[in-house]
């Protein structure tokens, strides 16, 4: 893995879209996909800018699924399709075809996760894959605990994930199950990104790049991939300066 650290939150959101612009840039009809959530909120506002601008030419890429919360409709507030709608895909205007998401209500929740395995496998894999960390050092919804060798599966939320999930929804929402890419996946990309900022990850990547890799910190296995990037402001990466 190589580690950068910035300045702030801005200047990492900024380097954060460039490096997904660069590949895009060499590789047209490349196979993306991104957390939705707080972290890369100020990434997504980039890329739109640069696609506006003429900067970046994303028609011929495809959009796949990191994560959603079981039993929770694409159109509803705080779901992970609906927070990708809002902050990328509708503000540029991408077509339903070119967008391959978890089907959160499907009757049968394991196809669900064959069926994009299926996909990715189809497309010779990922090209690019940008995840946040929980604060449990979870990336997507693998939990402590997940092997670093599964594909897409069905999760059992932690409690913690399952409280802090609450922040995306205006009233109290049952969460608990989701569907996930693995963390072989992450292994298997092209470009692994991860992302992080802020002083309440300060311990947490501490941890995660730091011990030694293990299940219980699922983030760790950042350690083992050799192309990853591990993209941090200063207060997130505080404790790996030191």
């Amino acid at each position: 893995m190589k580690i950068k650290i910035y300045p702030d939150y801005p200047t990492l959101s900024r380097e954060t879209a460039n490096l997904i612009a660069r590949y895009i840039a060499n590789k047209p009809n490349a196979v993306v996909c991104l957390a939705s959530g707080n972290t890369p909120v100020q990434v997504f506002r980039y890329l739109v800018e640069d696609v506006k601008a003429g900067r970046l030419n994303i028609e011929g890429c495809t959009f796949v699924s990191l994560d959603e919360w079981v039993g929770i409709d694409k159109s509803s507030e705080g779901s992970c399709r609906n927070m990708m709608d809002r902050d990328f895909f509708h503000p540029l205007g991408i077509d339903e075809s070119r967008i391959i998401f978890f089907d959160a209500m499907a009757a049968d929740p394991k196809q669900e996760c064959d069926r994009i395995d299926r996909f990715i496998a189809s497309r010779g894999g990922l090209d690019i894959m940008l995840v946040g960390i929980g604060l449990n050092g979870h990336i997507a919804m693998n939990e402590p605990g997940t092997s670093f060798d599964l594909y897409s599966h069905v999760t059992e939320l932690s409690e913690n994930t399952k409280e802090v999930g609450q922040k995306y929804f205006s009233k109290k929402t049952i969460l608990s199950k989701g569907l996930t890419l693995g963390l072989r996946h992450l292994r298997e990309s092209n470009l692994p990104i991860l992302m992080a900022n802020g002083q309440k990850k300060t311990s947490i990547i501490q941890k995660a790049l730091t011990l030694p890799p293990t299940t219980e910190i699922p983030a760790s296995v950042i350690q083992t991939i050799p192309d990853a990037m591990v993209l941090l402001d200063e207060e997130a990466g505080e404790l790996l300066s030191k």
